[in-house]
Formats: structure tokens, sequence, C-alpha cells
């Protein structure tokens, strides 16, 4: 079985500057694989909030997320600066995979795809987007 290439930061759109933290560190003093998961809600959710007005506290609509993976590609440790690139893979009318890399310079140490579906904060039920937010979502779209 052959494994795909590494991502390129040529590959996602949005960017965000995140910071290791001491506790981001395992016994074996790499940054442990669940955080990467933390990483990847952070620049998902900081986009959403600061570019696409998504409310997280008080409005209306949430995103749940319903699948997620991960490849790590290479190992990362504190303190180090990295940056989480963010992309959106598909675009749906209540749900949106988003592809994310986290990347030290021009290397890619992760590369996650995730999915998120908009939902009624109420009753949970899948909601379409609102156009602000499906707007934001549509900038961040690859370009083949």
């Amino acid at each position: 079985m052959s494994r795909p290439p590494p991502p390129r930061r040529a590959d996602y759109v949005y960017f965000l500057p995140i910071q290791t933290r001491w506790m981001d560190n395992d016994v074996y003093g790499h940054v442990n694989n669940v955080v990467y998961y933390s990483y990847f809600d952070t620049v998902i959710n900081r986009y959403l909030i600061d570019v696409g007005g998504l409310d997280p506290h008080h409005g209306d609509a949430i995103g749940l997320m319903v699948a997620s993976e991960c490849r790590y590609l290479a190992p990362a440790s504190y303190p180090e600066d990295l940056d989480a690139g963010l992309s959106v893979v598909h675009l749906g009318t209540t749900s949106v995979r988003y592809g994310v890399g986290i990347f030290r310079g021009e290397e890619a140490l992760a590369a996650g795809e995730l999915t998120h579906v908009l939902v009624a904060r109420a009753t949970r039920r899948p909601l379409p987007f609102p156009e602000p937010l499906r707007a934001a979502l549509a900038r961040l779209a690859r370009q083949p």
C-alpha cells in the first residue's frame, strides 16, 4: 500500500500560528497524538468565529464534529512555533469537510480531515449554512 504524499503549505488557504505548550509533550518527549486534534479544533473554530461569524456560546447554530482522521508525519515538541493550515475539501448544504495541516516551516508534521455538521443548538437537527458562514467557508475551498 502506497502512502499519499505529505501535504504542502500551498494546499491550505488560511493559517493560524500554534505555539506548543509544556503540557503538550508526553512521556516520550514529543507532542502527544491527541493534542493534534486540539490544534485542528483551534484553527477551525478560530476561523469560524473570526471570519464566519459563528457564535459558539449564544448562536442558534453550532457545528458538531461527526468524523475525523489524522496522519502523523513527523514529531513536534515543546517549545516550538507551528502553523495550522486550513482548507475546505467539500462544502455541502449542512456539512463541511475540512483539510487541516500542521507545519513546522514547510515541513508537514500532521495532516487531517474533519467533518462538521451544522445543527440547531436546541434540537441538534441539521441546518443549512447561513450565507455569511457559507461564503466564509467557500473562500477556503481547495483549488485543483
